[in-house]
């Protein structure tokens, strides 16, 4: 199941609607076939595995056991279902880590695959591969995407530095991680101001094309509609991928964005962003950049009203990165207790 879960991590942030998953096939205690759900529409990841197997050891995949981090789905949808092609290849064992979030495949394999003579384990590495499908499973049960919060700040608490200086707040390393997490979502969200004052591409470009990643939508929320026409955002190769949001508030555009099958979002800034989606607990994940600066002025990371209550981080990994620290954690709203590792 670890190897499954490796291979499910190779198509994060590639399938939505669907979840990544992978898949593994054993047989006579060796690997014959692995694979991964690439793009939604193509093979599930224990399809590309059965492929993989009858293309290098045929004759060893009736009576095989195959590892696949989701349970498989049982019905047709852009594809057809993963049960049957596991009955077809012969396969004799199933183990899957997490149960389905989806209600239309939930707890079904099982009675099919029974009925169909294949012994079925469930529940192997469940919490991590719960949490390969974090984004699908909160997308299935709200229809709003995952949101991560991302921020880069200084000592005392500043996305700005005085006028005057560099716009950048933290290291190069710093810098670099966090354009990483763009290849985990299905769009970037930012405000009108951070536009203003940063101009900023908002693309891939660490490892941009490596894996078939589209480039996410930008997503800029503004209430006057001033955005500089020469931005990045509106004149770059990607500016079909730029939505102009005007007008709405930031819970309205989740919901919109949750209805066009985004299932995972990276709030980047400014700060009044950032305090609206933490005042109204629309956060699931964060990565907070801090930087060995003082700046005594500027935008605050969290902008607007006071927050009704401090807000603690759950899970927590500190990670530094040369002379900047990465904070990572999931929030832990006040009336609701820490999640068990």
């Amino acid at each position: 199941m670890h190897l499954a879960l490796d291979q499910a991590q190779r198509g994060v942030g590639l399938t939505s609607p669907n979840p990544p998953v992978g898949a593994v096939i054993v047989a006579q205690g060796k690997v014959i076939g692995q694979g991964f759900h690439r793009k939604a529409g193509g093979p599930h990841a224990e399809v590309e595995a059965i492929r993989v197997a009858q293309q290098a050891n045929a004759k060893l995949l009736p009576g095989s056991t195959i590892f696949v981090t989701l349970e498989p789905c049982c019905t047709h949808g852009r594809t057809p279902p993963c049960t049957e092609a596991i009955k077809a290849a012969g396969i004799k064992r199933v183990v899957f880590g997490a149960h389905d979030p989806n209600p239309k495949h939930a707890g079904r394999c099982r009675d099919i695959f029974l009925l169909a003579g294949i012994e079925v384990t469930a529940g192997v590495l469940e919490s991590e591969c719960r949490a390969m499908i974090r984004p699908f499973t909160k997308w299935i049960a709200t229809g709003i995407p995952y949101v991560i919060a991302k921020a880069g700040q200084s000592l005392d608490g500043r996305l700005t530095r005085p006028a005057g200086e560099s716009q950048w707040i933290t290291s190069d390393a710093a810098r670099s991680h966090g354009r990483r997490l763009r290849m985990r979502v299905d769009a970037i969200i930012v405000g009108a101001e951070t536009v203003r004052k940063d101009n900023p591409q908002l693309t891939l470009r660490d490892g941009r094309g490596a894996s078939g990643k589209i480039q996410p939508w930008r997503v800029v929320l503004t209430r006057s509609g001033d955005i500089p026409p020469r931005s990045h955002l509106l004149t770059d190769e990607f500016k079909d991928r730029t939505l102009i949001m005007h007008g709405k508030d930031l819970p309205d555009v989740l919901k919109e964005l949750g209805k066009s099958g985004v299932l995972s979002v990276l709030i980047e800034g400014g700060g009044i962003i950032l305090g609206q989606a933490f005042r109204e607990r629309l956060v699931d994940e964060v990565y907070w950049y801090i930087a060995p600066r003082l700046c005594g002025g500027g935008r605050p990371s969290l902008a607007g009203p006071a927050l009704p209550q401090s807000i603690e981080l759950d899970k927590v990994t500190v990670r530094p990165m040369g002379d900047n620290v990465l904070m990572h954690g999931f929030p832990v709203w006040p009336d609701q207790p820490p999640t068990k590792p």
